[in-house]
């Protein structure tokens, strides 16, 4: 560590750049579809379909989180996608709703939490600039 420098914890948080921002709110938004997705193909074929929804999510965060090099990425597709299920489990006043009250939708609302939670902590934490070797040479 240099001597002009504060630790890394030690150091203010910055607001990300306006592309940085936008770039989170497309993949907050890539996390609703695929949120609608799941939905929709997790009844479908059980249990195919579940696994195949999951796998969606999970490789949709663990993209993310890769993408944009930090767990911030990964954190806005699985939030995108945990306020999209949430709401979808709503019914409407005409009486429809999108999830049947059966094991499935149970596994996919919980198990899908667990899983953007799981891949979101999955990508690269705040890391300094410099060389990655931790150990002097």
């Amino acid at each position: 560590m240099s001597g002009d420098r504060a630790p890394l914890m030690a150091q203010p948080l910055r607001p990300p750049s306006p592309a940085r921002a936008a770039a989170l709110l497309g993949l907050l938004v890539l996390g609703a579809l695929v949120g609608v997705a799941g939905a929709l193909v997790q009844p479908a074929w059980f249990p195919g379909g579940l696994l195949l929804a999951l796998a969606g999510e999970a490789g949709t965060v663990l993209g993310a989180a890769r993408l944009t090099r930090s767990r911030s990425g990964g954190i806005a597709v699985a939030a995108g996608w945990m306020i999209t299920v949430v709401l979808l489990t709503a019914s409407r006043p005409e009486g429809d709703f999108l999830f049947a009250a059966g094991s499935g939708s149970y596994l996919f609302l919980l198990g899908g939490i667990a899983v953007g939670v799981i891949c979101a902590t999955f990508g690269p934490g705040r890391q300094p600039d410099g060389d990655p070797a931790r150990l002097p040479k």
